[in-house]
């Protein structure tokens, strides 16, 4: 498998986590603002052979900065690990795309709701 997909595989556990926790990059829009990536990194264990599933382990970190940071444990289906990395997300304004400072109120009240 190509390289490059493993990084489509973090954005897919990205948004799982967000459907499954109520953090969908559609909630951060409906909020007034748009997550972009601004950083990634992505370790290499092992190729991923083609026609092989993999399982795609996200993990939010909690930080008090206006950001999101996930990490990434991408394995085989028997558990074997093919990857890890982790990312970025900064808010910006949905309308200006001017950087915000400060945590969404929203996205405070989702911190709190889940214990962070």
């Amino acid at each position: 498998v190509w390289h490059g997909h493993y990084v489509r595989y973090f954005e897919d556990g990205r948004e799982s986590f967000g459907q499954k926790f109520g953090l969908s990059y559609l909630d951060f829009f409906n909020n007034g603002v748009v997550v972009p990536v601004v950083h990634i990194d992505c370790d290499y264990k092992r190729p991923l052979r083609y026609g092989e599933s993999v399982y795609v382990e996200t993990e939010y970190l909690p930080t008090e900065a206006a950001k999101l940071q996930f990490r990434y444990r991408l394995t085989t289906m028997s558990g074997e690990l093919v990857a890890t990395g982790a990312s970025t997300q900064v808010f910006l304004g949905k309308d200006d795309f001017i950087l915000q400072l400060v945590n969404p109120t929203f996205f405070g009240e989702w911190k709190q709701q889940m214990g962070l």
